[in-house]
């Protein structure tokens, strides 16, 4: 599977063990970890294999995709852009995007956008790469619906629309994309449409022959309810879940995806570069600390109408939760934001750590991923 690379503070050496560990053990194919303490790195590691086909090894600035990892990255740009143009939490819609109202969207508020509650998790008709590529043309598409539900009764995770609902507020405010404004915003190796050399560089995604859906986080008694829930689902094109996820249709392995810059499951990133997004946020360097302690304040908790789990979410980010299973000592303050796959990227004010792992190989688990959760374990140990 490949030689593990980089630096690992000795106190931090358990990290690089089970790292080493899951690349042995054929868990992962390739991957990077990286880990801030205090703002100084502590773990920068990489290993593997980043593209089978050619045998391509994953280097130091080897990108990878990280999918949904990317909605925090999207949300601190709309809150950058928030503190610059007066706009509030509780500041409907319509006032800085007039023609949202329509079909009954006119009291949606900004914060519904952010908290996956404005009733709008999926697309009506089926939409071309070159439209998910357009915002413009993505935000009508989204201003024309009508809510599946009545925005703030109920919150269901917007797998795809919430990077077009959220990217809208930094693309009138800024006249920029999501991908242009947070290059401007972020010094790092992360990007919502990266130029071709950086494509040229990312890591392959491999999907496993069989898909075993499991439910790893917790011992509760109703695991087997759960997984038969959420595995009807899967199988079912119709399902929220499904529709949520597959519209538009597209491989994340396709330069044309990659470049189209999808703001909700487009970026692509090293770790080093994810963990040093929340180093800096944590920091005050991209939105000042009164904001950030304002947007990880729980919104929402309790049943997903897309996820079919608890989840929970302050303004764009996720909180811990059964979609955010988390070591107990992270559970008090840690937020961040998970990727199909095993991505993750989080960030925990109290012990002032930043943390983010990002693999090519995907694995499907009900909640959370082993990978990710036994990394994030060795690190907690070693604080």
């Amino acid at each position: 599977m490949g030689n593990v690379a980089g630096t690992c503070d000795p106190a931090f050496a358990a990290v690089r063990e089970v790292f080493e560990a899951s690349l042995a053990a054929g868990a992962d194919l390739g991957a990077a970890v990286a880990v801030f303490v205090r703002g100084r790195p502590v773990v920068d590691l990489w290993g593997g294999t980043a593209d089978r086909r050619s045998g391509r090894a994953w280097e130091a600035d080897t990108p990878c995709v990280a999918f949904s990892s990317g909605k925090a990255v999207t949300a601190v740009a709309a809150l950058a852009v928030m503190r610059r143009t007066g706009i509030e939490p509780e500041t409907p819609v319509v006032d800085w995007w007039p023609e949202f109202g329509a079909h009954g969207k006119d009291a949606v508020t900004t914060e519904h956008l952010f908290t996956h509650s404005a009733g709008l998790p999926v697309l009506e008709r089926p939409i071309t790469k070159a439209e998910a590529a357009d915002p413009a043309a993505m935000a009508a598409e989204l201003a024309g619906q009508a809510p599946l539900w009545e925005p703030g009764t109920r919150h269901g995770y917007h797998a795809l629309t919430y990077g077009w609902l959220v990217g809208e507020l930094v693309r009138r405010g800024t006249g920029r994309s999501v991908g242009e404004f947070v290059r401007e915003l972020v010094d790092g190796e992360l990007w919502f449409g990266p130029p071709a050399e950086v494509i040229a560089k990312a890591a392959r995604l491999e999907f496993p022959a069989a898909h075993e859906m499991t439910w790893e986080p917790g011992d509760s008694a109703s695991a087997d309810a759960v997984v038969g829930r959420l595995a009807a689902a899967y199988r079912d094109p119709d399902s929220l879940l499904m529709r949520s996820s597959t519209n538009p249709r597209g491989s994340h392995n396709d330069p044309a995806v990659l470049a189209g810059g999808w703001p909700a499951s487009g970026l692509v990133a090293t770790a080093r570069g994810l963990a040093g997004f929340y180093r800096d946020l944590l920091g005050g360097a991209l939105i000042p600390e009164s904001l950030l302690r304002d947007a990880v304040r729980e919104r929402v908790r309790g049943a997903d109408e897309v996820l079919l789990l608890d989840s929970a979410f302050g303004l764009g980010v996720m909180l811990p939760s059964q979609t955010l299973p988390v070591p107990e000592a992270a559970r008090a303050g840690a937020f961040g934001h998970p990727g199909a796959g095993g991505s993750l990227g989080l960030a925990d004010p109290d012990h002032d750590l930043a943390f983010a792992f990002v693999p090519n190989m995907r694995r499907e688990a009900l909640a959370g991923d082993r990978r990710a959760e036994d990394l994030l374990a060795a690190v907690y140990a070693a604080l």
